[in-house]
């Protein structure tokens, strides 16, 4: 039997995650990815208007002319969870395979709502959703089994190809987090059972190799968080805070931090509309009752305008922007585009990290400038890290045992630092651990 790994996208940059896996002669695609960076160069660009070859042309997902002469091998694409860096290509690509998309619930809903929303093509591949620690049967030799992690979005998992060489894993993105603030901690109990039974190869995430020691745990995010926010509370002066759209468990923590700071809160941005709204519909996150939830730019200008003549100490505005991305609410209110004035002393709370791409730092570094120019207190970084640091890597890679390692999800600094890990582990370049570009591929055997 021969397996063969192929590399499509994600292997030489961080986003356009994207990996097709051949036994014998049917194909397992595992995710399709956007690389959001080369996007926010295009200030005007309408991706769900846009053909897939000009994407492809950007840079923004992957190529996958690897697959032209092979679609009909295709039998399955398998979405590990809703990022747009892993299921932003989708209803761009899905449609030249006559393939399933097979997702979580969580995910599966993010993939629905953005093939409705696409206006180039037809997308009418069938959803089929699959919980952790379910087993779907793709063909006679493969099956995909998805195992419980988490990360920085709901319904996160490790997909696991079986196959009669044995079980390849697919970890891309993931952290081991014992105390996650919502869902359940990764199933350390099945990773360790693959491990005893034989992992043919792990292909993993390396956006994070590169820092020493373990990922904190989402609680102690949450402890950031309410620290900084409580401590704002000296004066009547405007808090604005900003972090990922997807990030569900960070939303849940403003939201209670608001409440002790008795401030109402309110949600602002599409994306952040989209993801909580699909969150609370699915259960995931209770919303508060008092809580306003504004997607559209017309309602955001008129919540806004309410706040400016109530009074800034009454409200936390939760907003998009903290990348500095061009059109999203922190960077218009940073270059007064709308009501919401920012004073000397209000302070702005950036609850994420920067995505270590050089368009993001630049962007970043725009909107923190502007905003000090106009007298604003910074709390930058207030985040814990939803990618896996190097002794959690460590840790899988022990747990697992992999016979052959490939590391995606980054670019050459953070591929080659997993491979110094990987020999620190035993492992060998070119022997057992694999150094892929996009576009190569290469057959691996027990």
């Amino acid at each position: 039997m021969e397996i063969e790994v192929n590399a499509i996208g994600g292997y030489e940059e961080v986003g356009r995650n994207m990996t097709a896996i051949r036994v014998n002669e049917d194909i397992v695609i595992i995710d399709m990815g956007l690389r959001l960076d080369r996007i926010a160069i295009h200030e005007d660009a309408e991706i769900e208007k846009m053909h897939s070859i000009d994407l492809i042309k950007m840079g923004a997902i992957p190529n996958d002319a690897m697959l032209s002469k092979a679609k009909r091998s295709v039998k399955a694409i398998v979405c590990t969870h809703g990022h747009l860096d892993h299921i932003g290509a989708v209803p761009k690509l899905a449609h030249r395979y006559e393939a399933p998309i097979i997702s979580t619930p969580f995910t599966a809903e993010l993939i629905a709502q953005q093939i409705r929303v696409e206006k180039k093509f037809g997308v009418e591949n069938p959803l089929y959703t699959l919980e952790a620690g379910q087993v779907y049967q793709i063909t006679p030799d493969i099956a995909v089994e998805f195992v419980r992690a988490t990360h920085s979005i709901p319904d996160p998992i490790f997909a696991v190809l079986h196959t009669p060489a044995g079980a390849l894993v697919y970890a891309n993105d993931f952290k081991l987090d014992r105390t996650p603030v919502i869902g359940k901690p990764p199933d350390f109990k099945r990773l360790k059972s693959l491990g005893k039974d034989g992992v043919l190869a792990l292909i993993v995430e390396s956006t994070r190799v590169k820092e020493a020691g373990k990922t904190p745990s989402e609680q102690i995010a949450k402890d950031l968080v309410r620290d900084v926010l409580l401590g704002t509370e000296e004066d009547d002066n405007g808090v604005l805070v900003t972090t990922f759209s997807s990030h569900i468990a960070r939303v849940k923590t403003i939201f209670e931090a608001a409440r002790e700071m008795d401030r109402r809160p309110l949600v602002l941005g599409r994306s952040m509309e989209r993801y909580l709204g699909t969150a609370e519909k699915m259960g995931y996150v209770e919303l508060p009752n008092d809580i306003g939830v504004y997607g559209n730019r017309r309602s955001v200008e008129k919540v806004l305008r309410r706040v400016a003549q109530e009074g800034k100490e009454k409200y936390l505005p939760i907003m998009t922007g903290h990348q500095g991305e061009p059109e999203a609410m922190l960077t218009r209110v940073a270059n007064g585009l709308t009501p919401y004035e920012v004073a000397p002393g209000d302070k702005i709370v950036f609850s994420a990290e920067v995505i270590p791409t050089p368009i993001n730092a630049a962007n970043r570094y725009t909107v923190e400038t502007k905003l000090k120019m106009r007298g604003a207190r910074l709390y930058t970084d207030v985040h814990v890290s939803g990618h896996a640091a190097r002794e959690d890597h460590w840790e899988l890679i022990k747990m697992l045992k992999p016979d052959h390692i490939f590391p995606t999800h980054g670019d050459l600094t953070m591929t080659s630092s997993y491979v110094e890990l990987a020999e620190e582990a035993g492992y060998s370049l070119r022997d057992n651990i694999h150094l892929l570009r996009n576009g190569q591929n290469i057959s691996v055997r027990p």
